[in-house]
């Protein structure tokens, strides 16, 4: 059984999409997703175990897949992975900026190489990922971007430096939507909320418990499913979303609209999740519990 997608068979035949972050988590199942719709998928990531092993498992169902490790802060990395995608492969139709991260701190206590650090692999990293393969390919062949955000809507307590970077990429996808239509490229944002991922498995044990408490503040109830994020990545790089630009799908169980002042949230299992990642496995802090001080 391979990835089930939801989109028809042979969808992206003949493009190129690079996945920053590919070798875990939403970037993981984004490659998986578009390798078997017909993408040949180029994966960018710092660790190149994580990404041979992707690598390997998209092989091994059919898909075409090449690895490039670059960190997507430095420039001349990034300028190096987009000139050896376009040399491998000979074009580049879609770019997903999905690399990036953060760590659980109170505002007074992030020092500024903290905060830079954060700004520079949420924000930075991806207008540089945007600039080049806008410049070196998509201004003279038309193209569609796709950056990753987060739910980041009225604040976000505890991780405010990544709430920071988080509007900065939705302001400047909304920027470049404007200045790069002329040239056909699409550019539109993907706002994730908590989603069950390997990325749960790195955070603090302080930091897990408060995520253990996430399902009961939104009001669907749950997590969502890295399969949930990619059909909304793959909805934006599809055909039917050609009038679609300088937009974002928020993919968060509602949480933005839980307006605590007003209603108290029910409990509820009437949300099925979509998992359509047949290789995906829930955290280990969902079924082991947060880490041992």
């Amino acid at each position: 059984m391979g990835y089930q997608s939801v989109f028809r068979n042979g969808l992206f035949v003949g493009q190129v999409a690079i996945v920053t972050g590919g070798g875990s988590g939403i970037g993981r199942c984004t490659a998986h997703e578009l390798a078997s719709l017909g993408a040949i998928v180029a994966i960018v990531g710092r660790d190149p175990d994580k990404l041979e092993t992707v690598k390997a498992e998209i092989e091994d169902e059919g898909g075409v897949v090449s690895t490039h490790v670059c960190d997507i802060r430095e420039e001349a990395q990034v300028v190096a992975t987009v000139e050896a995608v376009i040399a491998q492969h000979g074009r580049i139709d879609a770019l997903i900026n999905n690399a990036g991260g953060q760590y659980r701190q109170a505002l007074e206590e992030i020092s500024t190489k903290g905060f830079e650090a954060v700004v520079r692999n949420n924000l930075t990293g991806g207008f540089i990922f945007m600039r080049e393969v806008y410049n070196r390919w998509m201004k003279e062949h038309r193209g569609s971007i796709v950056n990753i955000i987060a739910d980041m809507w009225n604040g976000w307590p505890a991780y405010a430096h990544s709430g920071a970077a988080r509007a900065g990429m939705w302001n400047l996808t909304e920027s470049a939507a404007s200045e790069w239509a002329p040239a056909g490229v699409r550019i539109n944002a993907v706002a994730v909320g908590g989603v069950a991922s390997s990325g749960f498995d790195t955070y603090t044990s302080e930091a897990q418990k408060e995520i253990l408490k996430f399902p009961t503040k939104i009001p669907l109830q749950r997590y969502g499913t890295v399969s949930e994020i990619s059909g909304a990545i793959v909805y934006l790089l599809s055909p039917v979303a050609a009038y679609i630009t300088g937009t974002c799908i928020r993919v968060d169980g509602g949480g933005p609209n839980a307006r605590f002042c007003y209603t108290d949230l029910t409990y509820h299992q009437n949300s099925e999740p979509f998992n359509g990642f047949h290789l995906d496995e829930p955290p280990r802090l969902l079924t082991e519990g947060p880490k041992k001080d």
